[in-house]
């Protein structure tokens, strides 16, 4: 469960200007109101990125995950090291929940998404509020972008 497949060839293009372990680094980082990750260690070798740390939760663990992910030029994020709180924790001992990721494909919305997984198009802001860190926008979205679909409770 600690690696993720990505395309390669779609995302935000942050590598080859320099330091690829530093602008990912620096892409999570800048990318929540406070430090999503404690002792946030990032290592880059080819077109796989290996995340390691301490993250609040487990959304914010899968949010670093896809934004890692969604960086043109990285195919896998290794997450074996990246852990949270509730997982270390001794009076909260528990397994890591299934995450659910869907890559957009051409000619899907966020509407169409949300009636696939919920059967309910107009929860699409759980979608987007779930993705705020990877979907600026929630009118443009595109193919090969990966994304997390939430548990809806209720």
């Amino acid at each position: 469960m600690g690696f993720f497949d990505f395309i390669s060839d779609a995302g935000k293009k942050l590598l080859g200007k320099g330091d690829d372990a530093a602008a990912i680094k620096e892409e999570i980082e800048s990318s929540f109101d406070e430090l999503p990750v404690d002792g946030l260690v990032v290592e880059v070798v080819d077109d796989t990125v290996t995340l390691a740390g301490i993250a609040q939760d487990y959304p914010t663990r899968e949010k670093a995950i896809l934004i890692a992910g969604n960086i043109e030029g990285i195919a896998q994020v290794n997450a074996d090291q990246l852990v949270t709180m509730e997982q270390i924790s001794q009076e909260n001992v528990r397994e890591i929940p299934e995450e659910i990721f869907y890559t957009i494909e051409k000619g899907d919305t966020l509407w169409g998404i949300a009636t696939k997984f919920y059967d309910d198009g107009s929860k699409y802001t759980h979608i987007v509020d779930a993705n705020i860190e990877v979907i600026k926008d929630p009118d443009l979205i595109y193919p090969g972008q990966s994304i997390r679909i939430p548990e809806v409770l209720a």
